[in-house]
């Protein structure tokens, strides 16, 4: 299986959506074929969920917040070594280690940072399915026995080879029980999140092939991840399921199917030789935010099983992202957790207030929410200050917000100038919903003119690569408030994707001190 592809604004205005009387979107249901195949063929619903389909999809994002516990548990294990060492060092003199010989330090160093290293390179922090505690705590007394044995050498040319061993035994232990505790735990923590589905990677399937069969056949008896449903573009000479997996359309309904925001990875089951084909498809799906890969090799037991472990280990170690994918987004979650607490401790003098103010001004709630694209293409609520009068809402995100609209109410006009409303968006930041640095999230159904502002740019799923922001790299470079052209949606996208392939913790910082005195000192914005 080979890679096919590797992939704040201020808000976008939309009419307000009130929070009372709007409908949670329905649970996930399987769907019938959305084109090229009668509706009859479809058959019950039930029957189109599929041998795989569990009874509580997990999104994406849900999923990704499982990521950072690979990067917990290593913290975990050097605050224990670190622990442990100082403890040991704290004996080596009678004053503490302050006063201790640099060569009883050194050895006791040499040997934690080696323990360090040699769990990383043990793979102990990569859960595999078929891994045994006993076989993985076989390998955290390797890494042990072989961290004691370079300290000892150390020791040993520093001349202190007849003093140290006892203390090494010492460290030793305490090290070993101390991470057979810590690993024994994890490894629980693990099982049960699989038992609960949390960590079964959910794909599809593009191409109703042999492959694809072969592939789901394997995939059947191990039972390591999840096949929602195929897609192929030949409907009328593809069945109706293969091997119990519906085939649930063509690319084109793949591209906006309701399954997608629940899909690790989109895998490409055509033959690699129909490279015309192949191209034609990877081309096509590049539109989505989801990852995409292509399979080979899967003739033979070994090319299916190597596969099928590459699918199935992702959430902890995924194949796609590089190691600092994953590493950016631990940052970011903690940047976002730290930094919003304390934003929103700070605001929440301004934010009452701002209640106030809406509450004497017009009679309605004083938040209200509304359902935009996040993550994945996953729909979110996200939480504002209702600025318009509440009777005018309009939930289907029809009409944008104009210069003088008549539905913005007075203390409206002011906190939308400000961007004040958009403060309740913190809660969503902590939920995990948002980021604070980030494309926008664009109101689901918005419209530029009389189109679909999703039809107007090709890349436009690309912004749902990542977490929708309260400000972003569009917001201090201009791109601020409603979409009237083709234009401004097109330059709404291209900063998005922009941001996107650069974002960095110190990027963000930038962002963040840049977003207030570009929103003080933008006029222009129709907000």
């Amino acid at each position: 299986m080979t890679n096919a592809r590797q992939g704040a604004p201020a808000p976008v205005r939309t009419p307000d959506a009130a929070p009372e009387g709007m409908a949670e979107a329905p649970a996930l249901r399987a769907q019938g074929l959305s084109r090229g195949r009668p509706p009859e063929s479809a058959g019950p619903a039930d029957h189109r969920r599929g041998p795989f389909r569990p009874e509580r999809l997990v999104s994406l994002r849900e999923r990704r917040a499982n990521e950072a516990y690979a990067y917990l548990f290593r913290f975990s294990d050097l605050w224990l070594i670190a622990g442990v060492s100082l403890f040991v060092a704290q004996g080596l003199s009678p004053r503490g280690w302050q006063s201790a010989l640099a060569a009883d330090i050194l050895p006791l160093l040499v040997a934690a940072i080696s323990l360090a290293w040699s769990l990383k390179s043990f793979d102990l922090y990569v859960y595999r399915r078929q891994e045994r505690l006993s076989g993985h705590l076989l390998r955290v007394l390797a890494a042990v026995a072989l961290s004691g044995v370079a300290g000892l050498a150390v020791a040993g040319l520093s001349g202190r080879a007849n003093v140290l061993p006892p203390v090494f035994g010492l460290w030793a232990t305490g090290v070993l029980l101390g991470l057979a505790a810590l690993h024994g735990a994890a490894f629980a923590l693990v099982a049960r999140w699989r038992r609960k589905g949390l960590l079964t990677p959910n794909i599809v399937i593009v191409g109703a092939t042999r492959d694809a069969e072969t592939l789901i056949a394997a995939a059947l008896q191990r039972r390591n991840v999840n096949i929602l449903g195929i897609f192929d573009d030949r409907l009328s000479r593809a069945p109706h399921a293969v091997s119990g997996v519906p085939v649930l359309g063509d690319t084109e309904a793949l591209l906006t199917h309701k399954i997608t925001p629940y899909v690790d990875r989109v895998i490409v089951a055509v033959d690699p030789a129909a490279r015309a084909r192949v191209e034609g498809l990877i081309r096509r799906l590049s539109l989505l935010p989801n990852a995409v890969s292509l399979l080979v090799d899967v003739d033979s037991e070994a090319g299916r099983e190597a596969a099928l472990s590459r699918l199935s280990e992702q959430p902890l170690t995924r194949a796609n992202p590089s190691p600092s994918d994953a590493q950016r987004a631990l940052q970011k979650r903690v940047q976002d957790l730290i930094i919003g607490t304390v934003a929103l401790i700070i605001f929440a003098p301004v934010m009452a207030v701002v209640a106030l103010m809406i509450r004497l001004d017009s009679p309605g709630p004083v938040f209200f929410r509304q359902r935009r694209h996040g993550l994945n293409n996953e729909a979110i609520h996200v939480w504002k200050f209702r600025s318009m009068r509440a009777e005018a809402a309009d939930a289907t995100n029809a009409r944008q917000v104009s210069r003088d609209d008549d539905r913005v109410t007075r203390v409206g006009r002011f906190i939308r100038k400000t961007s004040l409303d958009e403060l309740p968006q913190l809660f969503n930041v902590l939920k995990g919903d948002m980021s604070l640095v980030g494309p926008r999230p664009h109101a689901i159904g918005m419209k530029t003119g009389d189109e679909d502002s999703a039809k107007l740019v090709a890349e436009y799923a690309w912004r749902h690569r990542m977490k929708p922001g309260m400000t972003g790299w569009a917001a201090i470079k201009g791109s601020r408030g409603a979409l009237v052209t083709a234009e401004d949606v097109r330059r709404r996208v291209q900063l998005d994707i922009d941001y996107i392939e650069r974002q960095s913790f110190w990027l963000d910082l930038y962002i963040m001190a840049m977003t207030v005195p570009c929103i003080l000192g933008d006029r222009h914005a129709i907000r």
